[in-house]
Order: C-alpha cells, then sequence, then structure tokens
C-alpha cells in the first residue's frame, strides 16, 4: 500500500488493534495501540483511521485515550469500538473496558458489572450481535482457559461455563466469529506451540474439535485470523517459516484446508499484526519482531486482494507467483546479523565432538548429594540467550515450569533445563553424526565458522553450539516455579478445601462455595446468600483471607439488601477490612462513598451513561433523590448541566456527596438541599427533574412538577413494572402528571417522549425511566 497523509512510520507496530468500519462516512481501517511509531519505540495509545482504497492515514485526535497499550483487543459493535485489557508496562496487565464512538470521535471508559474479568493481554475476542466474547489470554504467568463474553448493552460481564471438547487454557492464539460459531486457532499453552481448531457454538454452549480435510496449517501462534465470505483464512504467526508465507484458507461449507501462495516484497513480517477485511481486499496492518542479531524490524501495510479465491474449484492455485521465505540469521559473535539464503554457501558437518566445559555433572556423582536431576540451568551470556533458547526449546530440553532469570546485572540468562537435558548431556561422550537434510528459517553461526539450519540441527551439533557460546550448567539456585493457570474459583475451591478437611468439615460445605461476586473499589462483593451455614462460623478467622486471597482482594465484604426504611441505608457487610469506603469509578467519574451506609447499584450503569450523553449545557437540573451523586455526578461531569440542585436526606449520602462533587471538580455547580425534598426542593427553576427512586418514586410526583418552569420541562420517572404492564404504567405516569400539571395551575400537553429499560429488577419486573415532555399548550387538556 502505498501511504499518504501522516507518516507511514506511525503504523510500523505490533501488538496492536484493529477494526474495519462499515459507516457510510467512516470506510476504513482503525488502528489503535501497539508497540513502535515514529521516534523511539514505546508503548502507543494514538487512534489512525486507514483508508485502504486511496492510502490515506488519517489521525484520530480525542481526549481521555486509554493508556498506552499492547496485547489488547478491538472489536466493532454498531458505530462503536471496544477495546479490552492488554499491558502497559511489563508488570501492569489490564482488564479496562473503554469505548470510541466513532461518529462522535470520544472514548469513554465504561465500569462493567457482573462476573469477575480477571485481567489479561494476548487473549483473542470477537462479536456476535451486541455481545463480545473474549478467550484465553495471559496475566503475569498465568495462563487462562476462560471464556468470558461481555454484553454491550448493559455492560456486563458474564463467565460461561461450557460443555464439550474444549480448548486448553493459551495464549496469542486467534478468534474470529462466523454466524453463531466462534474459530479459534492456534496459540501458545506455555509449554507448545499449538496448532489446533475449536469451534464454539453460541446456542448449544458447546466446543468442539473441528476436523477438516486437507494439510492443517502448522502450529503457530500471534498470527492473524480473518473470515471472508464463506472461507476461513489463517496467515502469518511465530515460528517464521515459510508456509506463513502462504495463505491457509479453510471452505466452510465443504470443511477442507487449501493454501494458496502469496506475491509480496522480503519486507513482510505477519507476526502480531492485525488483519481484516475491506470489500474483497485483505489488509495486514504492522506487525514485526525484535531481535538482538538485526534489531526491531516492522511489516509495511499489505493489501491482499482476495477475489481469485472465488474462481477456484478443487485446487487452490498460487495468487501470483512463489517467492523466497524469510531466512534470518542468528549470529554468534559481536557482528550484526544480516539476511541470507541458507542455500547460498554448503554447510560443513562437524565430525569430532567438542567437550562441554559444564562446571560439574550430576551433584549425586561428585558428593554434593542426591539432587532432583531437573533442578539445573544453563548459563549464556546475554548475546547469546536468543541462539540458546532456540536450541533449548527446538529439543524440548528447556524447562516450562521453572522461570528464566538473569544474573549479575543481566549479563548472564539463566534458562532452567530439565533431566531429558541432563541426559543427553550425560550420554553425549562419543562422535557426533552428520547434519540431517531439511529446510529452515533459522540459522546459527558457531564461532569456529559453519553455518546450518536450526531445524536441521542434530542433538550433538546443538551441543557443539552451546559450547562455543560459553554455555555453562549450573545448579539452579532460584528453582521458582511456574504458577499453573487457574481460575479464582478453583484457587478458591482448592483452599477453602483444604481448610475444611484440616476442621474435620463435611465437604459438601464446598458445594456452597459463590460462583460469582462483584467488585466495588478495592472490596470483592459477595453474594448476600455466601457463607450462611452455621458450620462455616467455627473457621471465619482463617475461612476470610483464604477467600480474599484466592479473588485476589484487599477487603471482603457480603451483599446485603437496601434497607426499606426511608433513607434506603446498605446492609453490606465487611467480612475483611478495616472500613467501608471505597473509590469506585465509572464513566470517568469518581464515586467515593461507604459502602456499609450507601447503598450503591451496578445494574444502573446503562442509565447513568444515557444520562451523561445528554446535552444539559445550558440546563438547570432538580434531582430529588441524589444519595451520593448518582445521577448528579453524571448531569454535571459528562451532560455539562449549568446548575444541579441535589435533594437528599440520609445524612451519609450527604457526606459522600458533598467528597465526590469536591473529587470530580463540580461543587461550584451544584447546590445540596439536605431533607425531604417535599419540603427543600425548589420550586419553577428546572428545566429537567430526576425522580431516580425505586420500586417507585410516586411520592414525590408532585414535588417535581412544582421544581419545573412555568413552560415546562423534562421529568425521568424512574419505577418498577411488570413486563406485562409497561404499556399500562407509562398512560399511569402521563395522566398523573397531566392532572398534577392541571391542578398547579399549568397548561401543559404531557407526552411519553421515551421509555427507557434499565434491568431486570426481579423476575418479570423491569426497572423502567420514563422521559415525559411537559410543553406549554394553547388550550388546556381535556
Amino acid at each position: 500500500m502505498a501511504i499518504s497523509g501522516e507518516p507511514e512510520e506511525n503504523l510500523f507496530l505490533w501488538g496492536h488493534s484493529a477494526c474495519a468500519l462499515e459507516a457510510k462516512n467512516q470506510n476504513g481501517v482503525l488502528v489503535f495501540g501497539g508497540f513502535g511509531g515514529i521516534g523511539r519505540h514505546g508503548r502507543r495509545n494514538h487512534s489512525w483511521l486507514v483508508d485502504p482504497f486511496s492510502g490515506t492515514v488519517k489521525a484520530i485526535n480525542v481526549e481521555s485515550s486509554p493508556s498506552p497499550r499492547l496485547g489488547h483487543t478491538s472489536s466493532l459493535v454498531g458505530d462503536c469500538v471496544f477495546v479490552i485489557g492488554g499491558r502497559s508496562d511489563p508488570e501492569k496487565i489490564l482488564n479496562d473496558v473503554w469505548v470510541l464512538n466513532t461518529s462522535k470521535k470520544e472514548w469513554k471508559f465504561l465500569e462493567c458489572s457482573g462476573d469477575v474479568f480477571p485481567p489479561r493481554h494476548r487473549h483473542a475476542a470477537a462479536v456476535v450481535g451486541s455481545k463480545i466474547y473474549v478467550f484465553g489470554g495471559l496475566n503475569n504467568d498465568t495462563i487462562t482457559s476462560s471464556l468470558h463474553v461481555l454484553d454491550t448493552d448493559n455492560l456486563q460481564w458474564k463467565e460461561l461455563f461450557v460443555s464439550g471438547e474444549h480448548p486448553c487454557a493459551r495464549h496469542s492464539h486467534s478468534m474470529v466469529a462466523c454466524g453463531s460459531q466462534l474459530y479459534i486457532f492456534g496459540g501458545y499453552n506455555g509449554e507448545q506451540t499449538l496448532g489446533d481448531l475449536y469451534v464454539y457454538n453460541i446456542q448449544t454452549c458447546k466446543w468442539k474439535k473441528e476436523k477438516a480435510a486437507g494439510r492443517s496449517p502448522h502450529a503457530r501462534f500471534s498470527h492473524s485470523m480473518f473470515v471472508y465470505r464463506n472461507y476461513l483464512g489463517v496467515i502469518g504467526g511465530c515460528p517464521v517459516r515459510q508456509h506463513c508465507q502462504e495463505l491457509a484458507i479453510l471452505d466452510l461449507k465443504q470443511s477442507v484446508w487449501r493454501h494458496a501462495k502469496l506475491e509480496s516484497t522480503s519486507e513482510d513480517l505477519f507476526v502480531r499484526s492485525t488483519a481484516n477485511i475491506v470489500g474483497d481486499d485483505l489488509v495486514m496492518i504492522g506487525g514485526g519482531a525484535s531481535c538482538y542479531a538485526f534489531g526491531t524490524k516492522f511489516s509495511k501495510p499489505v493489501k491482499i486482494n482476495l477475489l481469485p479465491l472465488m474462481s477456484i474449484d478443487n485446487n487452490i492455485k498460487p495468487v501470483v507467483r512463489e517467492r523466497d521465505a524469510h531466512r534470518y540469521e542468528m549470529v554468534n559473535s559481536e557482528k550484526s546479523g544480516r539476511f541470507q539464503d541458507p542455500q547460498a554457501e554448503d554447510a560443513q558437518s562437524l565430525t569430532e565432538a567438542l567437550d562441554l566445559n559444564f562446571e560439574s555433572d550430576f551433584p549425586g556423582e561428585n558428593g554434593i548429594g542426591h539432587q532432583v536431576e531437573s533442578y539445573w540451568i544453563l548459563q549464556l551470556e546475554r548475546k547469546y540467550a536468543k541462539v540458546g533458547k532456540d536450541i533449548l526449546k527446538k529439543f524440548g530440553w528447556l524447562d516450562l515450569g521453572r522461570k528464566v532469570y538473569s544474573r549479575k546485572g543481566g549479563l548472564h540468562i539463566c534458562f532452567p533445563v530439565n533431566g531429558k537435558f541432563s541426559g543427553v548431556f550425560k550420554e553425549n561422550k562419543r562422535p557426533l553424526t552428520d547434519l540431517s537434510e531439511g529446510e529452515s528459517d533459522h540459522f546459527v553461526k558457531p564461532v569456529i565458522g559453519e553455518e546450518c539450519l536450526l531445524n536441521a540441527v542434530t542433538c550433538s551439533k546443538a551441543l557443539d553450539i552451546l559450547k562455543e557460546c560459553g554455555a555453562t550448567k549450573l545448579a539452579d539456585e532460584v528453582l521458582e516455579v511456574r504458577r499453573a493457570a487457574k481460575s479464582p474459583l478453583k484457587v478458591m475451591n482448592e483452599a477453602v478445601g483444604s481448610l475444611i478437611k484440616d476442621k474435620g468439615l463435611p465437604e459438601e460445605l464446598l458445594e456452597e462455595l459463590p460462583a460469582r461476586w462483584e467488585q466495588l473499589g478495592d472490596i470483592v462483593v459477595l453474594p448476600a446468600t455466601s457463607f450462611k451455614n452455621p458450620l462455616w462460623d467455627s473457621m471465619r478467622e482463617e475461612l476470610w483471607p483464604v477467600i480474599a486471597k484466592s479473588v485476589n482482594a484487599h477487603r471482603l465484604a457480603r451483599q446485603g439488601r437496601v434497607a426499606s426504611n426511608g433513607t434506603r441505608d446498605s446492609t453490606l457487610e465487611i467480612l475483611l477490612g478495616d472500613n467501608g469506603w471505597v473509590d469506585h469509578r465509572e464513566n470517568g467519574i469518581l464515586y467515593s462513598f461507604d459502602a456499609t451506609k450507601c447503598m450503591f447499584s451496578w445494574g444502573n450503569l446503562s442509565e447513568k451513561l444515557r444520562v451523561a450523553s445528554l446535552n444539559c449545557r445550558d440546563e438547570i437540573v432538580v434531582d430529588l433523590f441524589a444519595g451520593i451523586g448518582y445521577f448528579v455526578l453524571p448531569f454535571l461531569v459528562r451532560a455539562n448541566a449549568k446548575l444541579v440542585y441535589a435533594c437528599e436526606w440520609n445524612p451519609h449520602a450527604v457526606e459522600a456527596l458533598r467528597r465526590n462533587l469536591q473529587a470530580n471538580s463540580v461543587s461550584d455547580r451544584c447546590i445540596i438541599l439536605e431533607g425531604d425534598n417535599r419540603t427543600v426542593a425548589p420550586k419553577g427553576v428546572a428545566d429537567r427533574v430526576c425522580l431516580g427512586l425505586i420500586p417507585t418514586s410516586a411520592g414525590s410526583w408532585v414535588t417535581a412538577v412544582r421544581a419545573l418552569r412555568s413552560e415546562g420541562g423534562m421529568l425521568h420517572v424512574h419505577g418498577n413494572v411488570k413486563d406485562s404492564e409497561e404499556s399500562l404504567w407509562t398512560k399511569h405516569v402521563s395522566e398523573s402528571v397531566g392532572e398534577i400539571a392541571k391542578s398547579e395551575g399549568h397548561c401543559w400537553e404531557v407526552s411519553i417522549e421515551h421509555l427507557e429499560r434499565v434491568k431486570w429488577y426481579a423476575p418479570h419486573i423491569r426497572h423502567l425511566v420514563a422521559d415525559v415532555r411537559c410543553r406549554q399548550s394553547q388550550r388546556w387538556p381535556n
């Protein structure tokens, strides 16, 4: 692609995300984040719109962008792009959700509710309807196999408990949606590269391992996948080899794998790149790698026309011409690496083994005592670390159960090796056989001068190469074992199970463990029914720290029902922690409150977002049930209301409201009226009135009408209503407000302008909000 507009180097990225926009005025590929960019390479949070037809690159300049990151996902739902997770630095893995409204060019942070969504990067996401499915990913050393779904209508996460032959935990895989099916291919599970294909049916909630005819794509990770008409395509990835320059195509109708050779230059390195379909073109943006031998390499934007696929009957023929794939040379010297054709030079084989200069053999053989054979490390200078790691992984000598670490300020890298390596080292005291024939894209160049293909290197030759690199075998002094990938629920089950066993209590108690919980600030809130069995009382002091640790929380609480008194106090019970004050952020707004004294509802988020999207710049708002600022703050911070009168009679909520107004820098545009709104609310001043009380706000409808200006305005009337009685309720609200207005001397026309279905409050009971428009009329209503 010939790039114009912004410099092409802005697209020199990997680990970024991209979505193909479908709006009439926003055609192209939206690129966000990643590593690379102009100047010093780093994590980015820029947004670019790439027109694949003209090659134009435009910057999308918006405020309040997500933090710089890579390894995240972007998913298009309607006109909105949802960015999920990623990694902002080596130690900070994210689980946040941001949305970019492409028509308004506005980013917003979303506070989602529902099941806990753990932090992750290198995961995969796919969209079906209004739902975003997320599978797998990596959180430090933990690789997950969980399948979560985010409902973008109500912003609730749900972890799906599925059946069937499901994929193992993995990261750096790919996932796409086709109809009601999710397809997952490849990835890395911490021990090996994967080449399996799984299908998930969202209607039956079942996984199935797909078995297709033809030659399957080779195992890979950090690749890309796409759907074009009735074809599923796989391209790129690691390990880099000739077949990565092929396009692997699965005919979804015939369930047959086929392969198409690609015309390209030697610039392409489709590793951690993005693949999007625009018309009949596959648009590949970014990708690359960093190697100590030849530095950092990025791929330029590429456009591949897929129309030739439509004219193929039984065999996929080359799209254009076949070309040599990338072959990289890793040089075990201080010279920089270079590209080289492996067929250009003959590789001589060594016929005589060189003794490895290991400092010690097995501990049991030299008097140190017995030690497990796998507790060894292979120490290499940093400049030879890449070569050594490739050799250890190729021959299965790297112990993936322990961590790689550095010594001497990073000058030496220590790779844990397993018993297989120790056995090879012990036995290999004989002449080496010749190198085998074979193809590869990796070279190793020992100091002695021979060049050979890594995939063609024999075991003995590999030991020679390690010798030339100065490898030293030492006893492992760290022994830091990698953590197995476990869900918080599994961790909780194991930890509590051990505690129950120690206490001599029945194992049936494990059946009562909560399967879901919510998070409020840094407090994890368990369901109200959790741990109510009296048997739990005997181990409460030991139990709560165990539960908190399993869900990665510092404080723990149990939900209670909102008190039925007039002030609607919270009955949240703190199980672990000093107090109940929390800081909770939604849509960029900070809510601070004492969770044990003030009610907070996760389910009202969609309504708070709707309020925040209103344009109230020149309006005066009266909130009759202000609480801690549930709707007061969105009116002020996001909707830019001129002034808000906040009525509230719960002293704990008033204390929190004052804090929140100050924290969000809007205290100068809010007047707090403490007490019963029926006596303290202002009259004749409001352009709109919020009545955010459920199950009913009818007791303050007269107050609301009196608060409106003489020419009328808008009432936001909340209420809990049976799903079969919605029309009756809206009619009742409209007629009641009309009658009240008439009794107050107003000649208004009253109508329901909009009905918002906020959430299900109970079976067949909805939380509704009726937007009641009151306008001056020329004649009195009948």
